[in-house]
């Protein structure tokens, strides 16, 4: 990402973030204002990141790195920030070493079970909000993504 335009990165997510206000005010459930709420505190991060990465760059143009601790740290901040999701609803952990999963960073649940018949697993599955759930938000995070490459999760954990 180092040649990487982080100006006018900043400036699409401040264009989305507004974008985001401002539909939220047509909100009429809470369900909708929560997934709002989210996707703005999801950009607001990405946005200070962007800007702690600006930082970065202008005190290594301007500052002595002689170490290359100024040039690590950036470089650690940019794949930090390309590898950033947003999650709007349910974040589903499965750890397939030990047959666990966790749901929104909770407790760690066992997935085996045994009985007669032998033994079974089963993890839990997300199953992605459809356009109808999202309404005219499912088009923002479709534009969102394309435009700035951050990927956004609006999923919901599902048992079987």
């Amino acid at each position: 990402m180092s040649n990487f335009n982080f100006l006018m990165f900043y400036a699409a997510l401040a264009g989305f973030r507004l974008l985001v206000s401002a539909n939220r005010i047509g909100c009429e459930d809470e369900f909708s204002k929560t997934v709002h709420d989210r996707l703005l505190t999801g950009l607001d991060g990405a946005i200070h990141a962007t800007r702690h990465i600006m930082d970065l760059q202008r005190e290594l143009l301007t500052a002595d790195d002689p170490e290359g601790t100024l040039s690590c740290q950036l470089q650690g901040e940019e794949e930090i920030l390309a590898r950033r999701t947003i999650v709007l609803l349910d974040e589903l952990e499965i750890d397939y070493d030990t047959d666990e999963y966790r749901v929104n960073g909770g407790e760690w649940h066992n997935t085996l079970s045994a009985d007669c018949n032998g033994i079974e697993i089963r993890y839990p599955t997300t199953v992605p909000l459809s356009d109808g759930e999202l309404g005219p938000l499912a088009a923002i995070i479709r534009d969102i993504t394309r435009e700035t490459g951050i990927a956004i999760s609006v999923a919901r954990v599902v048992y079987d």
